[in-house]
C-alpha cells in the first residue's frame, strides 16, 4: 500500500516557476517507479514525466520537455516536478502516482496509486 500527497501548486504568473512535491507513505516506496501527469477541464489526463525507482532515468512528455525535471529522494520518500518557464496552457491539475512494474510509464494506466491532485494556475 502507497499513499501520495501532492503539494506546491497555486496560482503564477506566466513565465516564473513551480516545484511541486509529492510525499509518499509505505514500506517499499524506493521500489516504485513515479509519474506526475495533469488534467484540464474537458481535457483527458496527459503525462507530464516519470522517474525510475533509482533516479537514473527520466522521460517527459512532448508538451513539457525541456522545461520540466522529475527528481526524487528516496531517504524523503518524496518525488519532485520543477516546472520552469510556465505558460497559461500548463493550467491543470496535476497528479502524482506510483508505478510497481516499471514498465509503460507514460501510460496512465498502468499506475497502481494516485495522489488527490494540486492545482496549478498560470495567469497571462
Amino acid at each position: 500500500q502507497v499513499q501520495l500527497v501532492e503539494s506546491g501548486g497555486g496560482l503564477v504568473q506566466a513565465g516564473t516557476s513551480l516545484r511541486l512535491s509529492c510525499a509518499a507513505s509505505g514500506r517499499t516506496f524506493s521500489t516504485y517507479a513515479m509519474g506526475w501527469f495533469r488534467q484540464a477541464p474537458g481535457k483527458e489526463r496527459e503525462f507530464v514525466g516519470a522517474i525510475n525507482w533509482s533516479g537514473d532515468s527520466t522521460y517527459y512528455g512532448d508538451s513539457v520537455k525541456g522545461r520540466c525535471t522529475v527528481s526524487r529522494d528516496n531517504a524523503k520518500n518524496t518525488v519532485y516536478l520543477q516546472m520552469n518557464s510556465l505558460k497559461p496552457e500548463d493550467t491543470a491539475i496535476y497528479y502524482c502516482a506510483a508505478d510497481r512494474t516499471g514498465s509503460g510509464l507514460r501510460d496512465r494506466y498502468n499506475y497502481e496509486y494516485w495522489g488527490q491532485g494540486t492545482q496549478v494556475t498560470v495567469s497571462s
